[in-house]
């Protein structure tokens, strides 16, 4: 009995991967899908708050606030500064205020008071952490702002956008899959009956911007990104931003996965009058 070749045997997997990935990059392709255009005005969001800016998430997010012309004061919530937080204080565009409590939000009531929505980009990784502190960045952080936000906001309509992670479930054997969906459950608890959305983006692979993105960061994107599963954290950004404008379109407790991320951050380069999928990926 002939057996085949070591080599053909070790070629086989890396075959069967590249038949699948190429799959998946066509599907990806002939899948042109849109989101429908915008009906009627924006909703309003000239002011906003991000937490978080200076994260890789919160950096995409706030290069897209500082370009949107919708938006005209961004309050930023912050331990440290960064260049591009250093930039939009200059602009007069950013408020900047360093906050260190994130169980205690008094000290900046007066900032998200005036907020229309919150972007919401805290985290941490799960490596070395243990679940205790992971639930308490991920969970007990944002919960406590939105109970406070909901108490002080005098506004008709909020909204706040939340950034979780793909591929999570509440029985999950990762303890950061479990806490994420706690938190997203946690924060649609507290919102429900009000005046306030919250809404949770589920991304897989974020690619930094391309200022704050090193060589392997970029291959990671370049990797997943033909299989719609990476997105730029400005991509994020564009898409919070639509979500926001497209007020009661989304409902207390929508989720947002990677395709559609792409999808409404199209929606929003169209809006704004750019060539959507050339402008979005290279950021």
């Amino acid at each position: 009995m002939k057996f085949p070749r070591f080599r053909t045997i070790m070629l086989a997997p890396l075959v069967l991967f590249a038949l699948l990935y190429l799959g998946a990059a066509v599907f990806l392709l002939l899948d042109d899908e849109a989101a429908s255009p915008l009906a009627g005005e924006p909703a309003r969001h000239e002011t906003i708050a991000i937490l978080g800016a200076s994260g890789t998430a919160g950096d995409g997010i706030l290069k897209a606030a500082l370009a949107d012309p919708e938006i005209n004061e961004i309050h930023v919530i912050t331990r440290r500064t960064t260049p591009r937080i250093d930039v939009g204080v200059a602009s007069g565009k950013i408020t900047m205020t360093r906050h260190m409590d994130y169980l205690d939000y008094s000290a900046v009531h007066e900032q998200i008071a005036a907020a229309d929505a919150v972007y919401w980009a805290i985290g941490t990784s799960s490596f070395g952490v243990d679940e205790e502190t992971y639930g308490k960045i991920h969970v007990d952080f944002p919960v406590r702002f939105v109970s406070e936000w909901l108490a002080v906001s005098r506004k008709d309509a909020i909204s706040f956008h939340y950034i979780s992670s793909s591929d999570i479930s509440a029985d999950s054997s990762m303890m950061w899959a479990r806490e994420k969906v706690r938190a997203e459950n946690a924060l649609f608890d507290v919102a429900a009956g009000s005046n306030l959305r919250v809404i949770a983006y589920r991304p897989d692979y974020i690619g930094p911007t391309k200022e704050e993105a090193h060589i392997g960061q970029n291959l990671l994107y370049w990797f997943f990104a033909p299989v719609g599963a990476a997105v730029r954290a400005t991509q994020i950004g564009q898409t919070m931003f639509e979500v926001t404008a497209r007020g009661p379109e989304f409902d207390n407790g929508d989720r947002i996965g990677t395709r559609s991320i792409i999808k409404y951050s199209n929606a929003y380069q169209r809006r704004r009058g750019r060539v959507s999928v050339a402008s979005s990926a290279e950021d």
